[in-house]
């Protein structure tokens, strides 16, 4: 499943990667969103992203690198919180960043590709997801900007092991990336 918002434009088919060099994640218009059903109802939040994007020449070569502080996270109830940046979900005080890296990407037929591993409460799970890449609204005459867009379901057994009264197993995860040159 692909995020994707009307009216951007995607890169065109003539274009075969993105300009190779490292690209800045910019927090501000960056995070990753989560949607999980507990006890009957569905929970949503989200965690702002950082990191750097090294695209290199072949494109498999690149680099991802992400991170989100889990203290960060923001459901709209500092109660929800506070319980998921606690010791019995995230435990942002043991493990205060989550993580991911990827040293594969590739651009297939049906699109982009990533491999890599995310580190969560310090395990470290294998992960590939798919991804969109779009020109990004940049400001006249500033440096070009990307939008990546990808969604992905990672294992509630990763964020937690304690029995939650309708808890799925899945968590919808949906990152949006702004990504500038990092001059």
């Amino acid at each position: 499943m692909i995020a994707t918002t009307p009216g951007h434009r995607f890169l065109p088919e003539r274009l075969p990667q993105p300009t190779a060099g490292y690209w800045r994640v910019d927090p501000a218009r960056s995070h990753a969103s989560f949607a999980a059903r507990a006890v009957g109802r569905s929970v949503v939040g989200r965690l702002p992203l950082t990191g750097r994007v090294l695209m290199a020449e072949p494109i498999e070569e690149s680099t991802v690198r992400l991170a989100a502080r889990a203290s960060a996270i923001s459901t709209g109830s500092p109660w929800l919180d506070w319980l998921l940046a606690g010791p019995g979900f995230l435990d942002a005080g043991a493990y205060p960043e989550i993580s991911f890296r990827s040293d594969l990407l590739a651009r297939v037929p049906a699109g982009w590709r990533a491999v890599g591993r995310l580190q969560v409460k310090g395990a470290e799970h294998e992960l590939a997801c798919r991804f969109d890449l779009r020109l990004d609204d940049s400001q006249p005459g500033g440096p070009p900007r990307l939008k990546v867009a990808s969604s992905l379901v990672i294992d509630s057994r990763w964020v937690t092991r304690q029995r939650i009264p309708g808890l799925g197993r899945r968590i919808v995860m949906t990152c949006s990336l702004s990504l500038e040159p990092d001059i």
